[in-house]
């Protein structure tokens, strides 16, 4: 026979902590300045982008090179990918 949930009614400290934290990074995020948004230059946003993010000569907005960044979040995605795949395949007993 299951029985139905009932609200655990232990330790209030970390409850308190919580709504401690909440009250902080509200406090936090309605005080902060965020400054001025400029203009993005005439041309393509997404190709300027692309150019930024690879570090090629023609991007209209100054930018580092994130190539190794890119490469590497696609590697670990990939295994990830691989990962969730075998995982999920059925073995066959015989």
């Amino acid at each position: 026979m299951t029985t139905r949930p009932r609200l655990h009614r232990g330790e209030k400290v970390i409850g308190v902590l919580a709504v401690a934290l909440f009250a902080f990074l509200s406090a936090v995020f309605l005080t902060a300045g965020f400054g001025t948004s400029g203009a993005f230059p005439d041309g393509s946003v997404t190709r300027s982008i692309g150019y930024a993010m690879f570090d090629l000569p023609g991007a209209d907005i100054e930018g580092e090179g994130f190539l190794v960044a890119f490469v590497t979040i696609a590697i670990v995605l990939d295994a990830a990918l691989d990962g969730a795949v075998m995982l999920a395949r059925k073995e066959d007993d015989s």
